[in-house]
């Protein structure tokens, strides 16, 4: 039977075992969105740790879709360089690595301040963050910056691009009839909703060519008021129709209302039955992300056929050379507690330096 060790080929890319650091908000970009020196030693360290691909956390498409302070941009040509880098330390460590990318849409909670309006399909009234609905026009040059951020991550040396559909930001927002009240093209019923994530995979797959290849984490589910899993499916498989050519699975709108209470127990990785019902209607290699904290765990779910790809996040940030440990023989469970505790820091640390940075310019404008 397959195990998570052995080599696999998805979606043209070769990786040497079947463990993905899945996207994770590292905080270690400059306000610009370039990379750093600190940026591009998270990614040697996870590359000789021994994970087979690694995915950047979320970066931004257009300097009105970022959302968190250290975050990566690919919104410009002048990003390519340093990504390029990142590239390369993931290359030279023996992993694989794609680029998320994504908009923030009105989920704004890691960006530290509400000093823009923020675009999202639907919007409501929130002191804390100032908001408008998209135009037509907004939407349709949102798409583009997706296209075009799909462009840069190919010429960047990434091996793949990954789309962020999920966790509350603008995909899960359009998608989600708790999010989404518009009357138009974008909106209303569930073909309109998904539209967004239909015409996105179209540009990004007409403008990175047929044999680059195209990904997504995608929420497929939601909690209460949020939409079906069969109409989650409907919309991955949509999706695929388009170009899109594997997918990662985990939670729209909600989260914590559809996650198991358990997710140290087998039983209980958060999405394992999603994960198999959308590698079944899609027919595309599938990754697993939640609550897996076992390497046995990992091996009874690829040897079950559920999914391809083993997904982790939290336990990679603890420890780097996790795969490495377990691949030695050293089997214990992951070190990490899921306390969030490592980026609540890193928030912290980041929000600090922005305000130290903000006033130091403030200082200068004054003379």
């Amino acid at each position: 039977m397959p195990s998570p060790f052995d080599p696999i080929v998805i979606d043209g890319v070769k990786l040497r075992n079947r463990f993905m650091r899945s996207a994770t908000w590292d905080a270690s970009a400059r306000d610009d969105g370039s990379v750093t020196d600190a940026s591009v030693r998270i990614f040697e360290n996870l590359a000789r740790g021994g994970v087979g691909l690694i995915v950047t956390g979320y970066a931004y498409v257009s300097d009105v879709g970022k959302a968190a302070v250290g975050q990566y941009g690919i919104a410009e040509d002048r990003h390519i360089p340093g990504l390029r880098r990142l590239a390369d330390a993931a290359h030279a460590g023996g992993a694989r690595i794609a680029v998320q990318i994504g908009h923030g849409g009105n989920n704004l909670r890691l960006l530290g301040h509400s000093e823009r309006t923020a675009l999202c399909p639907s919007a409501v009234e929130d002191e804390a963050w100032p908001q408008r609905s998209f135009t037509g026009e907004e939407i349709e040059q949102t798409i583009a910056d997706f296209a075009a951020a799909a462009v840069r991550a190919r010429e960047a040396g990434f091996d793949a691009v990954q789309l962020h559909f999920a966790h509350g930001y603008l995909g899960s927002q359009f998608l989600s009839p708790v999010s989404n009240w518009r009357a138009d093209a974008w909106g209303g019923s569930p073909e309109k909703r998904r539209r967004f994530h239909v015409e996105v995979v179209r540009a990004a797959r007409k403008a990175v060519g047929a044999d680059f290849p195209v990904w997504a984490k995608f929420g497929l589910i939601e909690g209460e008021g949020g939409f079906s899993l069969e109409e989650g499916l409907d919309a991955l498989k949509a999706m695929v129709a388009e170009g899109l050519s594997a997918v990662e699975i985990s939670v729209g709108q909600g989260g914590s209302s559809v996650r198991p209470a358990l997710p140290d127990d087998p039983e209980s990785v958060y999405f394992r039955a999603e994960a198999a019902a959308a590698k079944k209607a899609a027919g595309i290699p599938t990754m697993l992300i939640g609550g897996i904290g076992r390497v046995e765990t990992a091996e009874e779910i690829i040897a079950a056929g559920d999914a391809d790809i083993i997904s982790l996040a939290r336990p990679l940030i603890r420890e780097p050379s996790l795969i490495a440990r377990w691949q030695s023989g050293d089997r214990a469970r992951v070190k990490c507690i899921r306390c969030n505790k490592c980026l609540a820091a890193a928030f912290a640390q980041r929000v600090f330096e922005c305000q130290q940075e903000a006033m130091l310019r403030q200082q200068a404008a004054a003379g």
